[in-house]
């Protein structure tokens, strides 16, 4: 698999190359540049999950990774069910892994990854998360050796459990709580890989959806959104995707490009950067608003470039996107309207997902909405907002009562760096 540097097209690597390395030179991000369908998609979509996913991941990678059959199956352990939620509307639900979020696919199938690939290298991971990225990470690579973990969140702006499942484990895990926003803490990783010679010494690389392997490995549940309904609805698909970053429905159009049929929605709060731009042709990014939808805290996405590199390559057109924004009241007043009408409970981000499908959804169209957190993620959230008290899955109910082990920085780059140094010394 030949990958580019989107900013400087003569920087090109190979898979395993451009997952070692994270990012390309300017910040620029890897991707491919050009994409063979898959032939057969009805029998791809017979397969069982873990079958299928080998079967697509391996057409996008090509011969590299000869581990990449095993590293699949020790990766995707979990089910990603599509539970009905409402009359034709389905939730993809990508939150049955061991962190009760979807970059559980991405960051378990990255880790054994670069634990395939790095050889005796020594790495360090360093990702900015808005709420569940850190999470993931943090288990994914809690314990691997050779391989040290710090992960950069925003103070009081990601819930207490999800800051819970970061800052735990202790370990090869640093948990670093940035008294500024998700881009100040983004900034700051971008800052670390623009400074070579501190790159090198450490190891540096990142796992959230900067990496080209998060990205690959997401786009293996859309198709088993589309396997579990029958072949008559899925030909006519729709989904909405929560947008933060923009790697989720980056992968989705992976998807797309490789034959899944669908169409597709950009779901966003009022962090509404993508939204404005594809109503005015005008990129203006305003400060971050902190929201119940934390996740989706992102006003400058990282994968908007992926994004509009695969519109080009295929041929397609920006205005092929529905878009939709909602408010923190908003979002509130769809949980209690969905959860009064058939029980099924959202969380913030799922519910943006929902809404925005809803009201973009086309007549014959199936639609399908990904819930990317456990609702008990954000159990204040939920319990005030439906009056419930949804029990925590032990996943979260072990964790709730450990004490936190993270350092608490200002989004200052030197003070990051010189924690990390006498931290991974």
């Amino acid at each position: 698999m030949q990958l580019f540097n989107l900013k400087d097209k003569s920087e090109e690597v190979s898979f395993c190359e451009a997952v070692k390395r994270g990012i390309g030179r300017e910040q620029g991000l890897f991707f491919m540049d050009k994409i063979e369908p898959l032939t057969d998609i009805d029998g791809l979509l017979r397969l069982p999950l873990v079958e299928r996913s080998c079967k697509v991941l391996r057409h996008l990678i090509g011969d590299e990774l000869p581990e990449l059959e095993s590293i699949v199956a020790s990766a995707f352990t979990f089910k990603a069910p599509l539970v009905k939620a409402d009359d034709n509307l389905y939730a993809l639900e990508l939150f049955h892994g061991p962190t009760l979020a979807f970059k559980d696919f991405g960051a378990r199938f990255m880790a054994r990854v670069l634990g395939a690939v790095r050889g005796e290298s020594k790495l360090t991971i360093l990702t900015a998360t808005s709420g569940d990225t850190g999470a993931a990470v943090a288990a994914a690579f809690y314990g691997q050796p050779g391989i040290d973990v710090v992960v950069l969140y925003p103070k009081g702006k990601i819930s207490p459990l999800q800051e819970k499942l970061i800052a735990t484990l202790g370990g090869n895990i640093r948990a670093v709580e940035v008294d500024g926003t998700f881009d100040e803490c983004q900034d700051l990783v971008k800052r670390a890989f623009d400074d070579l010679p501190f790159r090198a010494q450490v190891g540096l690389n990142s796992a959230n959806s900067i990496n080209i392997s998060r990205l690959l490995a997401q786009v293996c549940y859309y198709f088993e959104a589309a396997a579990q309904l029958s072949p008559a609805q899925r030909e006519h698909l729709a989904f909405a995707v929560p947008c933060g970053n923009f790697g989720n429905i980056t992968a989705g159009l992976i998807a797309k490009a490789l034959g899944l049929k669908a169409r597709f929605a950009i779901a966003c709060n009022v962090n509404d950067t993508v939204p404005r731009y594809l109503a005015s042709g005008k990129w203006d990014p305003h400060a971050t608003i902190p929201t119940l939808s934390n996740a989706m805290d992102i006003s400058r996405p990282n994968n908007w470039p992926r994004v509009e590199a695969l519109v080009k390559m295929q041929g397609w057109s920006l205005n092929d996107f529905a878009y939709g924004r909602m408010t923190d009241e908003e979002t509130k007043a769809t949980m209690k309207a969905l959860y009064a009408k058939t029980g099924y409970i959202l969380e913030p981000h799922a519910a943006i997902a929902y809404q925005v499908l809803k009201d973009n959804l086309q007549a014959g169209e199936t639609g399908i909405f990904l819930g990317t957190a456990h609702p008990a993620k954000f159990k204040d959230t939920v319990d005030t907002t439906l009056g419930i008290d949804l029990p925590l899955p032990q996943a979260l109910a072990a964790r709730a009562t450990l004490e936190d082990k993270k350092t608490e920085l200002k989004p200052d780059y030197e003070a990051l760096k010189a924690f990390m140094l006498q931290e991974l010394a």
